[in-house]
Formats: structure tokens, C-alpha cells, sequence
């Protein structure tokens, strides 16, 4: 989750990307705040294994423009 900025959308994609490869245009979903001020990004992919997951998670959540990481 951050920011609804165009830039915002694409670094949550690209920091994706760069464990998994390309991510298809509909294995992302995305839902803006009530108010607009906030998007919260979903990109779906088959991890294969628990350190790809732990360095995915980790490298958006140390992202300065990512407020939130689930």
C-alpha cells in the first residue's frame, strides 16, 4: 500500500519483477482509497520457494514509497 501516484504503481510492479520475471497485466489488481489518497497493490505469482517469498517481501517492505506490506 501507498500513495496513488502513477510512479507508485510501477515500482510495486517492479519490485515484484525483479524475483519473478514478467507479471502478467491480469495477475494485477489494484483498489484506491475511499478518499483517493492511497492504493494498495496486488500481484499474484507462484512462488517457488520460501526465500524468493522472504526476499519479495522484504525488498517491498524496506521500499520508501511503500507505507504498508502484507
Amino acid at each position: 500500500m501507498g500513495r496513488d501516484t502513477p510512479e507508485f504503481r510501477t515500482t510495486a510492479r517492479s519490485l515484484v519483477e525483479n524475483h519473478v520475471g514478467r507479471v502478467s497485466e491480469d495477475a494485477i489488481r489494484s483498489a484506491v482509497s475511499r478518499d483517493g489518497s492511497f492504493v494498495s497493490v496486488t500481484v499474484t505469482v507462484t512462488a517457488t520457494s520460501q526465500q524468493q517469498l522472504d526476499a519479495i517481501y522484504r525488498d517491498i517492505s524496506d521500499h520508501t514509497d511503500v507505507l504498508m506490506a502484507l
